[in-house]
């Protein structure tokens, strides 16, 4: 095959402008599709009485609790089908559907000035930034590793982190229908010799999944609290898979630095959660990416090894 005009990056910046529509979607449903399934599975689970009642309900309770959870789950199979390509998009203050030419990348949003067609409701800037990241992005890739399928596999881990990022900052979470192919496609990729040799692609992802998992153990049993989310170990795995193992700490260490900046602003500006914490998910996908883009040899010159 010919990568010598997909890999451009006039191409390949056009290409990323309609992949961040597509984050924006992912970024937005996702999330809400995971939690209708966990609802789904806990009003099965507390409709299984038996088991209620050994988990130390009576007999009288777990049938009152089952037969309220039974009558949930039977509400949700009612409920209109919600995924990633239905329904279609539509305004959230007034219903107004949105149309195709709305919802072109970037240009839509500029052509609506930010407005809703119908109610003229804003519409987050953050839905062209991301597209507008995207593009960039792809952009630079084809720019730093030309016409090769290693290219397009590096825009697919680019759009990954994107995704997982925005995911995590929105909800805390750092869903396994992403990280887990992520992980996966590094693997795949060491195999095709486009990134780096098996085995350190191996190396990283255990590396990057054990370090955090052995930080997330040793702050639980010494405060009894948990410091971190799992999905933090499974995507510094991820990124190890693709980065290898070297970068683990370039990631962790540039994370630490921009998530406890970024903590602090929020902070002073009392714009903190509930719980007073941010997620650690954007700065290691934003580490990962800093990686990738400086390159191994500079990366390394930095840190003097």
């Amino acid at each position: 095959m010919d990568y010598s005009f997909l890999c451009t990056p006039w191409v390949l910046g056009l290409l990323g402008l309609c992949i961040g529509s597509f984050l924006n979607v992912i970024i937005h449903r996702l999330p809400l599709m995971m939690e209708r399934e966990w609802v789904a599975e806990g009003a099965t689970a507390l409709a299984d009485t038996e088991a209620v009642i050994r988990n130390g309900a009576s007999k009288a309770e777990a049938t009152t609790l089952g037969a309220a959870a039974q009558a949930q789950y039977e509400r949700m199979e009612k409920l209109p089908h919600f995924g990633i390509a239905t329904p279609r998009s539509r305004c959230p203050h007034c219903g107004h559907q949105i149309r195709w030419h709305e919802n072109l990348p970037l240009i839509g949003w500029l052509r609506l000035r930010g407005k809703c067609a119908q109610c003229k409701a804003p519409i987050s800037v953050r839905y062209p930034l991301i597209e507008l990241l995207t593009g960039l992005g792809f952009a630079a890739l084809a720019w730093q590793f030309g016409p090769q399928p290693a290219t397009l596999a590096w825009c697919g881990f680019f759009a990954a982190l994107v995704a997982l990022a925005g995911i995590d900052w929105d909800t805390t979470l750092l869903p396994d229908a992403i990280n887990q192919p992520l992980l996966w496609a590094g693997f795949i990729a060491s195999l095709m010799n486009w990134t780096l040799p098996l085995s350190a692609s191996v190396l990283g992802a255990l590396l990057g999944y054990l370090s955090l998992w052995s930080v997330y153990w040793g702050f639980k049993l010494l405060t009894g609290k948990e410091g971190m989310g799992q999905g933090d170990f499974k995507l510094l795995a991820a990124l190890g898979a693709w980065l290898g193992w070297q970068m683990i700490l370039p990631i962790v260490l540039a994370a630490s630095i921009v998530g406890a900046v970024v903590g602090i602003a929020m902070k002073l500006m009392s714009s903190l959660r509930e719980g007073r914490y941010v997620p650690f998910g954007p700065f290691l996908a934003g580490g990962g990416l800093l990686v990738l883009f400086a390159g191994q040899q500079r990366v390394l010159g930095w840190l003097g090894w």
